[in-house]
């Protein structure tokens, strides 16, 4: 079955295994679902990824990060929310970069140089597609 939009797809498991207190979550592995991983593990929303070699094909495997002890734990994500669409993408230049809660969430964009975030983007100057905005 084909999927029209594997980043919402993703951010879908993601949101729903983190209401339901899941451990982990397993995502269809492509490239640009492993570098919204990478991203997510860099800024601390995750705790760890990898790419597991099922058949028929390859599972992006991502291991949630809670805070707080087991009766009173809360997960790090507190939502996330998909931007840009296959039907409406959203590119955005430098300067045009949105902000999550005044700096503390994350815009991640993907540029001419990689998935990155919206902080790492402006800093560097360059624009992109508007992916999702986690905090």
């Amino acid at each position: 079955m084909s999927m029209s939009d594997p980043i919402a797809d993703m951010l879908t498991r993601v949101r729903n295994a983190l209401r339901r207190q899941h451990q982990a979550v397993s995502i269809p592995h492509s490239k640009l679902n492993e570098a919204v991983a990478r991203v997510l593990k860099e800024e601390g929303y995750i705790e760890d990824y990898q790419v597991l070699p099922e058949k028929p094909r390859p599972v992006l495997r991502i291991k949630l990060k809670y805070v707080g002890d087991r009766r009173n734990r809360e997960s790090v994500i507190t939502d996330l929310q998909r931007v840009s669409k296959p039907g409406r993408r959203v590119y955005v230049g430098s300067d045009e970069i949105p902000w999550v809660l005044n700096g503390m969430g994350i815009a991640v964009l993907t540029t001419p140089q990689g998935v990155m975030t919206g902080h790492k983007a402006r800093r560097l100057g360059i624009g992109g597609e508007v992916l999702c905005k986690v905090w």
